[in-house]
């Protein structure tokens, strides 16, 4: 495997959109999971479809549905649309918003615009995104709050991504003492931070260990759906690493699984599910299992590049999933939904 120079951010953004577009980057031999489970009808479910509520709260603040975008992109012309129309459907409809990593923003000023998305979103909570790693590359508190401020967020996100940081070329490997960091990080900056992976999954024991270094809430990020070792694979020049690439196709805790043991190694603490979601109805069961909010990523970069009323349209549609498996159910609020004993295997 040849050692490569750091790449050009903007670059590197603008091929990771255009693959997640175009390309197959699916986990393979892996799913999340969800298919597993049903819900067991309830053919008198006695609650008024009307008037089933999804609103919840995250980090103080209301929402309209327990729903996310995922953190996804930004560094670029194309993302700075894909940005504008997902914090502007986020907002209408009161979902949480992730915004892609801010690294490429911090090195490059002329790519800060990107991530300017508050004024699109003004009263739903958004969360700044960095790789955890850059905490053993030099980023330290000056860096994540400048992430967060260039944001206008109401938390920082950490996301763990060592496999793809092996396959990227000059990916940085060094992930040696980062909880410590972490711990350090959460007791300094003045908003939450959350850690999320990008799509191999927090398992339980990995989930206890970041809550008790002072995690604020955890996005299991779980396989069965975008896996970036395919993304990057696509990017690659070097043979060995694509081969490399098709081994480690199905790797990955299943998001359903992750889900699990995240709520039972932290019963009371945040936990959102994400990694293949693709619909209100998996959504739904994410949220039987034990996810406070559902987050869907790569299968709202289509709708997001062609239209704002597309997105706003797949928006609208992944909440109606949701209430009518929670009307199937008999499930008029998301705390029913939550203790819910219909869902089985």
């Amino acid at each position: 495997m040849k050692e490569e120079k750091s790449e050009d951010p903007e670059k590197r953004k603008s091929e990771h959109i255009r693959i997640c577009l175009n390309e197959n980057v699916q986990g393979e031999n892996i799913t999340t999971g969800f298919e597993r489970w049903r819900f067991r009808h309830n053919p008198l479910p006695e609650i008024d479809f009307s008037e089933i509520d999804l609103s919840s709260v995250f980090l103080d603040k209301p929402l309209k549905a327990p729903l996310m975008v995922s953190s996804m992109t930004g560094g670029t012309e194309k993302a700075a649309l894909i940005n504008r129309n997902l914090a502007e459907a986020a907002g209408a409809r009161g979902w949480v918003l992730g915004v892609g990593s801010a690294r490429a923003a911090l090195e490059r000023e002329e790519l800060s615009a990107s991530f300017k998305v508050r004024e699109f979103a003004p009263d739903i909570p958004i969360l700044a995104n960095l790789g955890a790693v850059q905490l053993n590359y030099g980023y330290g508190l000056d860096e994540c709050r400048r992430a967060v401020e260039l944001v206008g967020a109401d938390a920082l996100v950490l996301h763990l991504n060592g496999l793809q940081e092996v396959f990227q070329p000059g990916g940085n490997t060094n992930l040696k003492g980062l909880l410590a960091k972490i711990e350090r990080l959460c007791s300094s900056i003045e908003v939450p931070v959350g850690v999320k992976e990008v799509g191999w999954g927090i398992g339980g024991e990995a989930a206890r260990k970041l809550a008790e270094a002072g995690v604020s809430f955890i996005d299991v990020a779980g396989a069965g759906g975008t896996s970036w070792i395919q993304v990057e694979k696509h990017r690659s020049a070097d043979k060995v690493l694509r081969r490399a690439a098709e081994t480690f196709a199905g790797w990955g805790i299943s998001t359903a699984e992750c889900v699990r043991e995240a709520r039972a190694a932290l019963p009371d603490a945040s936990i959102i599910a994400s990694g293949g979601i693709r619909n209100g109805l998996d959504a739904a069961k994410a949220i039987a299992l034990g996810a406070d909010l559902a987050a869907f990523g790569r299968i709202l970069l289509d709708p997001a590049v062609q239209s704002a009323e597309l997105l706003h349209e797949a928006f609208e549609q992944m909440e109606l999933e949701l209430k009518i498996a929670m009307f199937g159910i008999g499930a008029p609020n998301l705390h029913a939904l939550r203790n819910t004993d219909a869902l089985i295997m």
